[in-house]
């Protein structure tokens, strides 16, 4: 998996947030194995609009290229792990979806007799 970078938007990106992002990047490997080596990933982490009243709202987003396929996943929330988080959760469930839609039609198509 390429890791095509880590984008910070209206705030620093430390380096302690950005191990956070690779290392929630990292666990996702094993799902997209299969589809290695053209898988490219970009991530983009940071706060929304400056003008909000009640206070800071962190926003992560996952963009993920694999062969056949795109995926994005967007999350906002008032603490930018949980965020970071929560969108990780949907990217996974994104691609084991899309993986188990890829078995399902290879199960179809080999059925033999049944044309």
């Amino acid at each position: 998996m390429h890791l095509q970078g880590i984008k910070g938007t209206n705030m620093d990106l430390t380096e302690a947030i950005k191990q956070y992002v690779e290392d929630k990047i990292a666990t996702m490997e094993k799902l997209v194995e299969d589809f290695e080596p053209t898988v490219e990933v970009k991530v983009e982490v940071g706060k929304t609009s400056n003008r909000q009243n009640k206070g800071d709202v962190f926003r992560a987003e996952i963009q993920m290229h694999v062969p056949g396929a795109d995926f994005r996943a967007e999350e906002t929330g008032e603490n930018l792990y949980a965020a970071i988080d929560s969108v990780k959760s949907q990217m996974k469930r994104q691609i084991t979806d899309y993986k188990r839609k890829l078995s399902d039609r290879s199960q179809k198509a080999v059925r033999p007799g049944k044309e």
